[in-house]
């Protein structure tokens, strides 16, 4: 499934990418070396690697995964969270704590702290026995969303907009949800978006680890994850937040 630029989204409430694909996983039975949708594992860089590390600290920046810019040429998406006593970094879309690279041809943020060569931090990990971290590597499958389901999401974030006033005012919808998708519209806990126009919506994470068979570990305090591209998709960002 392909998702491709609209070339007609009005920042981070409108659709940039269609169509919205569900993020699905496979276990990866050896080290995946493309540059492909994955979670965990060691980046497959485009360019130069360009690790980011905590801009007050110095420790690198956990290596949650790679995920594909849409246009015709191909394009990576990098997203590195801090990770301090189990709570990840990337509350604000700014603090350099939470950096999304894109490569090739990317612009690095100004606010992120890139390590010096040869910098590594530690990948993706999930619980495993007494409460061992055991590193992972997820393949990531774009599926599309059931016909009912993209419906009730588009309902959702029209409710959102007339609670923002961009839009006329809706009833509440009460339909399904997803947690996992790229391309759409996206649906926010608080109703807005921590980024403001020209930034473009590009994936939505949720958070996972406390069940013994999730797939990974990210805290996101029972909240969810977002990730923006600049309309020339070559700069991103992402923060996360909770109801």
């Amino acid at each position: 499934m392909i998702t491709r630029p609209t070339e007609n989204a009005d920042g981070p409430y409108g659709a940039a990418f269609l169509p919205r694909c569900r993020i699905d996983l496979e276990a990866a039975e050896m080290p995946v070396a493309e540059p492909v949708a994955k979670f965990g594992g060691d980046p497959v860089w485009l360019s130069a690697p360009a690790w980011p590390v905590d801009p007050h600290s110095g420790v690198p920046l956990v290596f949650v995964g790679q995920f594909p810019v849409p246009g015709d040429e191909l394009r990576l998406a990098y997203l590195f969270l801090g990770e301090e006593d189990m709570i990840m970094g990337g509350l604000g879309p700014e603090d350099g704590d939470g950096v999304l690279l894109v490569q090739p041809g990317g612009r690095i943020p100004s606010f992120a702290a890139i390590g010096p060569p040869g910098t590594r931090g530690r990948t993706l990990w999930r619980w495993g026995p007494d409460d061992a971290e055991i590193p992972v590597e997820w393949r990531v499958h774009l599926r599309p969303v059931e016909p009912e389901v993209d419906r009730s999401i588009d309902a959702q974030a029209a409710w959102e907009r007339g609670m923002r006033g961009e839009g006329p005012a809706v009833a509440q919808p009460g339909g399904e949800d997803l947690h996992d998708y790229v391309g759409g519209t996206a649906c926010y806990p608080n109703h807005e978006a921590r980024v403001d126009a020209p930034w473009q919506f590009l994936f939505k994470l949720s958070d996972a680890g406390e069940a013994e068979d999730d797939p990974y570990f990210l805290n996101f305090g029972y909240g969810y994850g977002f990730a923006f591209v600049s309309p020339d998709h070559r700069e991103g960002r992402f923060y996360w937040e909770c109801s």
